[in-house]
């Protein structure tokens, strides 16, 4: 038994549509479908998600929002009238688009609730359609799934309790349809997970069914071990690890939010990513764990738009509870940290470069230097991180001496260097405009080189 979700360039249009039913078709064992809302058909098209968000947008500013929902209804329009569909999908989309416009009070619960109408929609555009074709399938709602999230609006939580009712849906005949991006609250408001949710509710689905097997239909055939627009037609990862996908997605890989998989990850359930316009190929497969090829590293990972703020006392390292006071600071602040290297009188703090908009960064930096009465604090931005991933890296000879001499091919100067107490990554901080040529360096280094 298999749960098969379809991301939005899987959905995009009528065409799109009639490869996944064929895909849906073609293996008896997909019996849950979990979907996203139509994406992009060109470079130029926009989401529907991003049109009801628009929607929601104008709406609450007092804008005239008509011609933003007469391109959502035509969108669904072109999609039903070339399956030959009834019109009364389409119908429902204005109707009740209107009424949560008109009914719905609460702003956050509004913008929830519209951009869940994508997914929706597409849910039972995809059910009509399969049966249609001759194929028994059945649209369910979340809220009949039994997806049941914390009330934590686009941020979403799945409740433990949920996957009781959830395994239940393998009691139902025929194909599943569900919606992906969001559940219902256990007082039934409808909430959504955080963008990239459709992944999430699949995730949830295999792990409630308990499948064989979780596979993540997307517009490209497998996992490249580094960005394909940096480097021409790199190596294909055709295994990972649930590590080594979480560390690769949390450090710019884009085909999962780093918190995706994390359901099917805590059932055991394994993951293969497939390519919609190339079914048969093999893929990716994400596991509990592999054997071991003597590959050292998996996959190189980066992601620009970060700064650091760097603190210097002498005798810092005395101070108890320094760290945790400058961390405090920046909780106060609402911002969130992602690595933080120190030493004896020093202290980095890397932070994405958005969190410092308007004043904050001023703000921070005066609270920093008068809370903690601190010789020194700087922030400097434009700053690129580098994973290098791959399971048991800690255990590896040679692999930050190999990447150092990547860097210094590559005429590079590192920033930073942080590995701690991971045994998965190994993280680099340069300057964003060094950041091509040094990944180039690497990937000839750990992939090209004997």
């Amino acid at each position: 038994m298999k749960v098969a979700k379809f991301g939005g360039s899987s959905v995009a249009d009528s065409s799109m549509l009639g490869q996944v039913a064929s895909i849906i078709e073609a293996d008896q064992d997909r019996k849950f479908i979990v979907v996203s809302a139509p994406g992009k058909r060109y470079d130029d098209d926009v989401k529907v998600t991003d049109l009801f968000i628009q929607l929601g947008e104008q709406y609450d500013s007092g804008q005239n929002y008509e011609e933003t929902l007469f391109k959502i209804s035509q969108r669904f329009m072109s999609i039903t009238e070339e399956l030959e569909l009834s019109k009364d999908i389409v119908a429902r989309i204005e109707n009740e688009s209107r009424r949560l416009l008109r009914e719905t009070t609460n702003t956050t619960h509004l913008m929830d609730a519209l951009k869940a109408m994508g997914e929706d929609s597409l849910a039972r555009i995809l059910s009509a359609y399969l049966n249609k074709r001759g194929t028994k399938a059945t649209y369910v709602n979340p809220k009949d799934a039994g997806v049941i999230v914390s009330s934590d609006p686009n941020g979403a939580q799945i409740l433990e309790k949920s996957y009781e009712q959830i395994y239940r849906l393998r009691e139902r005949e025929g194909v599943v349809v569900i919606p992906g991006f969001f559940g219902y609250t256990e007082t039934g408001i409808l909430t959504a997970f955080p963008r990239g949710g459709s992944d999430i509710s699949g995730s949830i689905i295999a792990a409630g069914v308990q499948a064989e097997l979780y596979e993540n239909f997307t517009d490209v055939s497998s996992v490249y071990c580094v960005n394909p627009k940096i480097v021409d037609q790199p190596k294909e990862i055709h295994t990972l690890t649930y590590k080594e996908m979480r560390e690769l997605s949390y450090a710019g890989f884009s085909v999962f939010h780093d918190e995706a998989l994390i359901p099917a990850f805590k059932k055991n359930i394994p993951v293969c990513i497939k390519n919609t316009n190339d079914p048969d190929c093999r893929g990716t497969m994400i596991v509990a764990s592999k054997k071991d090829n003597g590959q050292p590293v998996v996959g190189i990972a980066s992601d620009t738009g970060f700064s650091t703020i760097y603190v210097r006392k002498y005798l810092m390292n005395r101070e108890i509870g320094f760290g945790q006071k400058l961390l405090s600071i920046l909780a106060e602040e609402n911002i969130s940290f992602e690595h933080a290297p120190s030493g004896i009188d020093d202290m980095s703090v890397i932070i994405r470069t958005e969190d410092l908009k308007g004043d904050k960064e001023e703000t921070l930096m005066n609270r920093i230097k008068n809370e903690l009465q601190v010789d020194t604090v700087d922030v400097t931005h434009g700053l690129a991180m580098i994973m290098l991933v791959g399971e048991g890296m800690s255990n590896r000879l040679n692999v930050a001496s190999k990447a150092t001499k990547a860097f210094a091919e590559a005429d590079v100067n590192i920033d930073m260097i942080n590995q701690g107490s991971s045994e998965v990554s190994m993280m680099f901080g340069i300057y964003e405009e060094n950041l091509n040529e040094a990944i180039k360096s690497l990937y000839q280094e750990f992939f090209l080189t004997n």
